[in-house]
């Protein structure tokens, strides 16, 4: 099963090194094959994007995402872009400029239509309870939609250890994404 970190501000600061020295540190220690640069409210995005594509460059084995900014993932050389489950209409575009595209769904209609439009994989969320994240689908309804699917899904949502990897992994998604699993140890 995949490993997909996902960054957090309220995990590193702002201070170039810092920010380095952390990701390259997280990328290290839990070897994930696909992370993402996640913050919105970093006035900086764009430079700090350009950090984290440089030091997920240093990982043979690690794809990196930017978040929402289409033609900023293809400026930085990063392998693609995460967008919002209300940017589906972006796909097209992506796939266009040769970025792969993994876009956020919460309902099977979001993750069929992001099949469609061609995206290369879909976060399905929220799998387990999360701050602020709606009611928790649950592993069941993860199992239904694998069914119903042949796009690759990762599982995100309340995935903070290795107990919920291992129930995740049981339903054989083709990963699972993070905020939190991969910070916090």
């Amino acid at each position: 099963m995949k490993k997909y970190l996902i960054t957090s501000r309220e995990f590193y600061t702002d201070t170039p090194a810092v920010f380095r020295s952390i990701i390259h540190e997280q990328l290290q220690i839990h070897m994930p094959e696909y992370a993402l640069y996640r913050d919105k409210s970093n006035p900086d995005y764009d430079v700090q994007a350009e950090y984290f594509t440089q030091v997920c460059s240093q990982f043979e084995n690690v794809k990196s995402f930017i978040h929402q900014k289409v033609d900023l993932a293809k400026e930085l050389g990063a392998t693609g872009v995460h967008l919002t489950s209300k940017q589906s209409k972006e796909i097209p575009h992506a796939k266009e400029l040769g970025l792969e595209v993994i876009i956020s769904t919460h309902t099977y209609d979001e993750v069929l239509n992001a099949q469609k439009l061609g995206a290369d994989a879909v976060t399905y969320s929220p799998i387990f309870a999360s701050p602020g994240k709606g009611k928790a689908k649950g592993l069941d309804d993860l199992k239904e939609l694998l069914k119903r699917c042949d796009i690759k899904v990762f599982a995100l949502g309340g995935i903070v250890d290795d107990t919920h990897v291992e129930l995740v992994k049981k339903v054989q998604p083709y990963g699972f994404a993070s905020i939190r699993y991969f910070y916090a140890s």
